[in-house]
């Protein structure tokens, strides 16, 4: 296997499986999910439909046909999450030390990433 290919293999496992993590939070209902999607205003409605994309996102980003199209959903909404903790939410959560922040941070620059190895890849048809 090219370094190339491992690399963008590992991206592709990191941005998928923090992604993956937080879906458990996000589809359970844990108390600092509901805290966060309560404090910008879409609760129930902006956890699930977040949870959804990014578990789209994730099976996209593992298919090596589609990892363009997952690094630009994951991107939007990591693109979401930085933003308000920017604006409403803070760095740190609920005392988290800033993990999810860090992680969206990981995640948005593993998408930005392959989404640069990947753009050749994109086809659209219109």
């Amino acid at each position: 296997m090219k370094p190339k290919s491992i690399f963008t293999l590992l991206l592709r496992i990191v941005a998928a499986v923090i992604f993956l993590q937080t879906l458990f939070f996000k589809f359970a209902g844990a108390p600092e999910s509901k805290y966060i999607f309560e404090t910008v205003g879409m609760e129930p409605w902006g956890r699930y439909g977040s949870g959804v994309v990014e578990l789209i996102a994730s099976l996209l980003l593992l298919m090596p046909r589609t990892v363009w199209l997952g690094a630009i959903l994951g991107m939007g909404v990591l693109a979401g999450a930085i933003f308000f903790h920017l604006t409403k939410l803070g760095i740190e959560v609920q005392g988290d030390g800033g993990l999810l922040f860090g992680l969206a941070l990981v995640g948005f620059s593993c998408c930005a990433i392959l989404l640069w190895f990947y753009r050749s890849d994109i086809r659209l048809k219109l």
